[in-house]
C-alpha cells in the first residue's frame, strides 16, 4: 500500500489574493510562502463560499454551503453533529492537529443583533422553537468562549474537536488574542494584560490610523510566534520513528484580521510613504452601498473602532496597509519557521503543503476598510496554494475557478479516501496537473448578516455568481444589483446592472446563477427505500 500523505494546512485571517509577493505584491515581502508556491501551484481566480470568518471557515471544515452547513453567519456555531474531512482523515488512522484559530463556535459574547423571530399565535416550546431538535448553546458550545465564573470556556475543549485530536487554540485577534495562547502568555509575562490594547501601546506620534497601534507583546510572545511554536511541537511529536502514522496539522494564524497590531520590528518594517493608494480609492462614481459607508464616517456616525466596514483618509489607508504588510510578513517569518523543521525532521518529502485564507478584506478599496456582504474581489478573492512534493508541479499559475469549498475533497482525494454523501466542491488535483481544462462554469457564494448596512434597511442576504470573466450579486428585498466585467474593469468600477447593452449577459449570469443554486441543493440523507 502506498503511504499516505501527510498534510500541513497553512491558514491566515482576512488575508486578500493581492498581499502576496508572488502573486504580484512588489512591496510586501513574503519570500516563504513564496517558496512554498516555487514548489507548487497557485490560483488567481480562488473564491470563499462566504466572505465572513464562520461561514467560509465551516465550509472549508465540511466541504459544503453555508445554506447545507447552517453557519449562515457569525453568530451560529457549527453543530457538533457536523461531519469533517478532519474527522475522515482521523478516521483513517490520521494524526490531527490544530494549532491556532479555528472559528467554529463563537468567541464573544457580543448580543445578536438580528431582530428576534416572532410569528402570530401561541409560541411553540422551547425545545421545538427551531426547524431541527437540539440546540447550539450550553458547554459543548462554549469551548472557544472567554472563561468566565459559570463557564470553562477553552479551559474545557474536548477532543476530539471537529476531528482534532490536538488543539492549541488561539480565539479573537491581535493583541487582544485569548484561548490557550492566552494561559501560555500568561505563563511568559504575569500581568499579560498590561502588555494589550492601544493605552499600553508603544507610542508612534506618526501613526494615526484607526485600530492600529505598537503592541508591547514582544515578538517572541506574539499570538503568531504561538501558533508556531505549537506547530513545531506537533511536529517534533511526529517525527520519523516517534509516530508513523500520516498527520493532518491545520496552522492557523489569526492575523492580518484588526486590530493592526504587529510587534516588534514588524510594525514599521514598511513606510506608509512607500504604500500606493489602491487603484479603485477614489471613485468617481461610488456605489450606493459603499457611498454611504464614506457618508456614515464622515458624519460619525459610523464607529471605527469595531466591526463594521468604515471610511478612511489617504494617510489612514497607507497606514493600516503597511501595518498588515508587517503583519503578514511576521506569518510568513513563521511560516518559514515550520516549513524548515518539517526539513530537519525529514518529513517535507512525505507532507502536502497548502496556504489560503478565510477571506479577504477591503483594504481601502472603495475607500473602505474591513469586510460585509459585498462581493468585491478584495474581499471574495483569497490566496490558495498547493505544494505536493510528489506531483512534479513547480511555480504553476492556474487561471481557472477555484474555491474554499473544494480543500476538502481535494485533501481526501489525495489521501485516497472517499468524501461522505453531501460533501460538495471538486477535487482540484485533475485542473492542477492539466488533466481537465476546468472544474465549473461559475462559483455561487453565498452571505446572510444579521443587521442592516450599505444603505439597505433590512438584514442583508447576498447572493453571487461568479466566473472568470463576470460578478453578478443579488441582494433581497432591494432592486440593487451589481454586475461587473472582470477582464475589462478588474477594479469593479462600472457596474453595469442597469446597462441595456449588457441585458442578455445579464439575464444569462441570472439563469446560471439559478442552475448552480438547484445544484448545491442539499444531497444528504441517502435514501433507505425508493419510496
Amino acid at each position: 500500500m502506498v503511504k499516505q500523505p501527510n498534510f500541513i494546512l497553512f491558514m491566515t485571517d482576512q488575508q486578500r489574493w493581492d498581499h502576496l509577493g508572488c502573486n504580484g505584491n512588489k512591496v510586501l515581502k513574503t519570500p516563504n510562502i513564496d517558496a512554498i508556491a516555487a514548489r507548487g501551484v497557485r490560483f488567481d481566480k480562488f473564491s470563499v463560499a462566504s466572505a465572513v470568518c464562520m461561514p467560509n471557515r465551516a465550509t472549508l471544515a465540511t466541504g459544503r454551503m453555508p445554506s447545507l452547513h447552517g453557519v449562515r453567519y457569525n453568530g451560529v456555531p457549527l453543530t457538533k453533529d457536523s461531519v469533517t474531512f478532519v474527522d475522515l482523515l482521523r478516521a483513517a488512522g490520521y494524526n490531527t492537529g490544530l494549532c491556532g484559530k479555528s472559528h467554529l463556535q463563537n468567541f464573544s459574547d457580543m448580543e445578536v443583533t438580528l431582530p428576534p423571530y416572532t410569528e402570530t399565535g401561541a409560541p411553540p416550546p422551547s425545545d421545538l422553537q427551531e426547524a431541527r431538535r437540539g440546540t447550539i448553546s450550553g458547554s459543548e458550545y462554549e469551548e472557544e468562549k472567554l472563561p468566565k465564573e459559570e463557564r470553562q470556556g477553552y479551559l474545557n475543549l474536548q477532543t476530539p474537536f471537529y476531528g482534532f485530536d490536538h488543539v492549541d487554540l488561539v480565539t479573537r485577534h491581535g493583541d487582544r488574542a485569548r484561548g490557550h495562547y492566552d494561559e501560555w502568555l500568561k505563563e511568559q509575562h504575569a500581568d499579560a494584560d498590561s502588555l494589550r490594547g492601544a493605552d499600553n501601546a508603544i507610542p508612534e506620534p506618526n501613526y494615526c490610523a484607526p485600530q492600529a497601534w505598537h503592541t508591547s507583546i514582544p515578538e517572541e510572545h506574539y499570538t503568531s510566534t504561538y501558533v508556531a511554536d505549537k506547530s513545531v511541537e506537533f511536529l517534533e511529536a511526529n517525527a520519523v520513528g516517534k509516530n508513523d502514522s500520516p498527520f493532518f496539522l491545520q496552522c492557523s494564524f489569526p492575523d492580518p484580521h484588526h486590530p493592526y497590531t504587529p510587534p516588534g520590528k514588524y510594525f514599521t518594517m514598511y513606510d506608509p510613504d512607500d504604500i500606493e493608494l489602491p487603484g479603485s480609492y477614489n471613485n468617481p462614481s461610488p456605489q450606493p452601498t459603499t457611498a454611504f459607508i464614506q457618508q456614515q464616517t464622515l458624519a460619525n456616525a459610523m464607529p471605527r473602532t469595531g466591526n463594521l466596514p468604515f471610511a478612511t483618509t489617504e494617510r489612514e489607508t497607507r497606514e493600516i496597509i503597511a501595518v498588515t504588510y508587517g503583519m503578514i510578513s511576521m506569518v510568513d517569518d513563521c511560516i518559514g519557521r515550520v516549513v524548515q523543521k518539517l526539513g530537519d525532521l525529514g518529513l517535507a518529502e512525505d507532507t502536502v503543503l497548502l496556504f489560503t485564507s478565510d477571506h479577504g478584506d477591503f483594504m481601502g478599496d472603495h475607500g473602505i476598510m474591513l469586510k460585509g456582504p459585498l462581493h468585491y474581489q478584495s474581499l471574495i478573492n483569497v490566496p490558495f496554494i498547493w505544494a505536493d512534493p510528489k506531483d512534479g508541479l513547480n511555480d504553476v499559475r492556474n487561471q481557472e475557478l477555484g474555491g474554499t469549498i473544494d480543500i476538502a475533497r481535494t485533501v481526501l482525494a489525495r489521501a485516497d479516501l472517499a468524501p461522505y454523501n453531501g460533501m460538495q466542491g471538486h477535487d482540484l488535483g485533475p485542473l492542477m496537473r492539466g488533466e481537465v481544462d476546468k472544474v465549473r462554469d461559475g462559483l455561487i457564494l453565498e452571505q446572510d448578516s444579521q443587521k442592516p448596512n450599505f444603505h439597505f434597511d433590512t438584514p442583508i442576504k447576498a447572493r453571487t455568481y461568479l466566473t472568470t470573466r463576470w460578478r453578478l450579486s443579488r441582494y433581497m428585498g432591494s432592486k440593487f444589483g451589481e454586475l461587473y466585467d472582470l477582464v475589462k474593469d478588474p477594479l469593479e468600477m462600472d457596474n453595469l446592472w442597469n446597462d441595456p447593452d449588457h441585458a442578455s449577459v445579464k439575464g444569462e449570469l441570472l439563469g446560471e446563477m439559478v442552475m448552480a443554486m438547484i445544484e448545491h441543493q442539499e444531497t444528504s440523507p441517502h435514501p433507505t427505500d425508493f419510496a
